[in-house]
């Protein structure tokens, strides 16, 4: 299935489906999850075009954050990116995407865990979505639309949507959080360990998108070098 991506404002054209899958990356309804830097966003475009929404959901962000931490500097990196979302089941394939972001980033357990996106409106109160466009696609019985849903949401997979050519590296934060949640130790465990024990370790946190050699070396107390080998 082609799709299609926006880089500048000027140039989002309007397609017959009118709902987009759009990401903004920093330092009207359907979807949403806010990432440590970036967000993603699933929107059915309605009167107003697509370019002028984001610029107003944009603006008003930068001026709320702003005025909240004292800072005047841009908050964005750069305009956001959007592709077209063309049929119904590419629709919840978008939405299962966006809602198990932070799950592949390693930085939550499942969708619901994760606090900062749609998921949870969706499975209780419901306050700037459009649930009942994505339930009529499961069932048509609401209850039932609610547990295919889930069920959906929750389901492994090797979607690929939009996303920025290069992954956004992961916060030392965001990878202590993941290291001990995936092996439940602590950073600076090195000392304490064999060698070979660390070596796997290593190995499979190398392998971690958005994870750098230096950053390893910098979170777990091991040197660069031998974070290298590993």
């Amino acid at each position: 299935m082609r799709r299609q991506r926006d880089r500048d404002l000027s140039e989002t054209k309007h397609h017959k489906t009118g709902i987009y899958h759009i990401m903004v990356r920093g330092i009207n309804r359907h979807g949403y999850c806010i990432m440590g830097n970036h967000v993603h966003l699933l929107l059915r475009e309605g009167q107003e075009p697509l370019s002028l929404t984001m610029q107003r959901i944009c603006s008003s962000f930068v001026f709320w954050y702003n005025l909240k931490y004292d800072r005047v500097r841009h908050l964005f990196q750069e305009r956001y990116k959007s592709e077209v979302v063309e049929n119904e089941g590419y629709l919840i394939t978008v939405l299962r995407y966006i809602h198990q972001n932070p799950v592949k980033a390693g930085i939550a357990s499942s969708a619901e865990q994760y606090r900062w996106s749609s998921y949870h409106e969706y499975i209780g109160k419901q306050n700037i979505i459009d649930a009942e466009a994505i339930f009529e696609l499961f069932a048509t019985e609401k209850e039932r639309a609610k547990k295919e849903f889930e069920k959906y949401m929750s389901q492994k997979n090797e979607d690929v949507c939009l996303d920025y050519e290069e992954r956004h590296r992961l916060s030392d934060e965001e990878v202590k959080k993941m290291i001990e949640k995936q092996y439940g130790i602590k950073s600076g465990f090195f000392h304490n360990m064999e060698r070979q024990e660390m070596n796997i370790i290593l190995k499979n946190l190398k392998a971690t998108k958005g994870v750098t050699i230096r950053q390893l070396a910098r979170i777990t107390g091991a040197s660069k070098y031998m974070v290298e080998k590993a």
